[in-house]
């Protein structure tokens, strides 16, 4: 006679405690990858945002002749870029990328909002910029919020950054605005002057505070070069 033995309470619980920690061992590295991914997709959409600023300021005439001029930021969340119709200047110098004037995504991969800031004469419609124009009080990237002058790069004519994994400081796609960043570095990125954090990622416990801030920038010798090459009516 043969007898069949099944699995005791303690085996079925061993074999549980073995998947659970298998499972969760799965886990972990595809979260992982999920969010590799989308720090790569953002950092693409920032890419083509850039390039599609570039773009603007490519195909719009300044009303001072063979002048080009960036758009504005967009500060009322409609995506749109806002100016004063009648000084032609922006209505700020900080705010959200005008993905809507500009023909680009709207969000970056965690469905926020991307920050974009300019300097306002190259912003300005009536005066624009040239190869010949001067950076007054350009934006500047620093490591940390303490630097004393730039460390990452200076002269520079807009940034744009996303708030990253945890989107604090953003508004999200439905207009919410989220918590305020608790890191100083990533407050620095929206105290609306002119020095912007770029740096590696740290978690909350770190002494330099959490950061996750992801950005891209252009120089004023970068865009000069690349929206008035020499020979273009813009480059005297």
């Amino acid at each position: 006679m043969t007898i069949q033995r099944g699995f005791t309470l303690i085996e079925m619980a061993i074999v549980l405690v073995i998947v659970t920690i298998l499972i969760g061992g799965l886990a972990m590295p595809l979260s992982a990858q999920i969010q590799a991914r989308r720090i790569a997709e953002t950092r693409q959409i920032l890419q083509e945002a850039r390039e599609a600023i570039l773009g603007y300021a490519m195909t719009h005439l300044a009303d001072t002749p063979d002048k080009r001029y960036l758009p504005c930021p967009d500060t009322t969340g409609d995506g749109k870029e806002d100016r004063n119709l009648a000084t032609q200047a922006c209505t700020q110098a900080y705010g959200w990328l005008p993905w809507v004037t500009l023909g680009t995504a709207s969000q970056d991969a965690w469905g926020n909002r991307l920050l974009y800031a300019v300097i306002s004469p190259f912003a300005d419609k009536a005066t624009g910029f040239s190869t010949s124009t001067a950076l007054v009080n350009p934006l500047q990237i620093c490591s940390t919020h303490t630097c004393a002058s730039p460390d990452v790069a200076q002269d520079i004519v807009f940034v744009l950054i996303s708030h990253g994994p945890n989107g604090w400081g953003a508004i999200n796609v439905n207009g919410s605005s989220l918590a305020a960043p608790s890191g100083p570095d990533e407050l620095e990125n929206k105290d609306a002057d002119l020095v912007y954090i770029s740096r590696s990622p740290t978690k909350p416990d770190a002494t330099s505070g959490e950061f996750d801030d992801l950005n891209l920038w252009m120089s004023g010798d970068l865009l000069k070069a690349k929206v008035c090459p020499p020979g273009s009516d813009c480059s005297p």
